[in-house]
């Protein structure tokens, strides 16, 4: 399917069922959640890293106007849907303060390995055990998908982005796997490293060789 959407371009990373808290204060986007959220329509946010716009992004929807400021400024909750591949950028729209775009969806598989999952998940508390930190994730693990996890995964935007990018499950299941196994073996190093520098200056007793 394609399609026109209007677009709202931030430094983040939307995943799709990732629901997301936002402050609106530039008239432009004022102007869009608005009119989105009165006529009950989506729109897309593509992520800027590195100062570019890059091509995939997330379908949205206005979830909740949590908040209407005197000065029209809004606290708003959103959630992802889908996500979106950009074929055309429309800067300018009639009447319209905002940019738009022509997209498409790709087609996803979202069927997944069981046991990978868990051999993930597995890894990811590794992961917050080591940095001494606590998540709790709104689903039951049995329930859980890549991108309900990847927020707590230690990536990093353009990490995000790749990931984002990848349209079979057992992919993105692949992708953190790799990911998590290269954190937590620095981590370890990082943890072997501490316990040497903490020995040291303390008082020794090393064995003795027959010369």
């Amino acid at each position: 399917m394609t399609n026109f959407i209007p677009i709202f371009p931030l430094s983040i990373v939307v995943f799709p069922g990732e629901e997301v808290n936002l402050h609106i204060f530039e008239p432009r986007y004022k102007q869009l959640i608005k009119e989105c959220f009165s006529d009950v329509k989506p729109f897309g946010i593509p992520p800027i890293i590195n100062s570019r716009m890059g091509d995939l992004g997330t379908l949205v929807k206005v979830q909740e106007l949590v908040k209407i400021y005197d000065n029209g400024e809004m606290d708003i909750r959103i959630k992802g849907t889908a996500v979106f591949r950009i074929l055309e950028l429309i800067k300018r729209i009639p009447d319209k303060l905002y940019s738009g775009a022509i997209v498409n969806y790709p087609e996803t598989n979202e069927t997944g390995s069981e046991t990978l999952m868990k051999k993930v998940l597995k890894s990811m508390r590794e992961m917050h055990r080591l940095l001494k930190i606590t998540k709790q994730f709104r689903l039951p693990d049995e329930r859980l998908k890549a991108f309900d996890i990847a927020h707590h995964a230690g990536l990093s935007v353009e990490e995000e982005q790749e990931l984002l990018g990848l349209t079979q499950e057992i992919h993105r299941q692949e992708y953190l796997k790799r990911h998590l196994h290269t954190i937590i073996s620095v981590l370890k190093e990082t943890e072997t490293l501490k316990e040497r520098i903490k020995l040291n200056g303390h008082f020794k007793n090393p064995g003795s060789m027959d010369l």
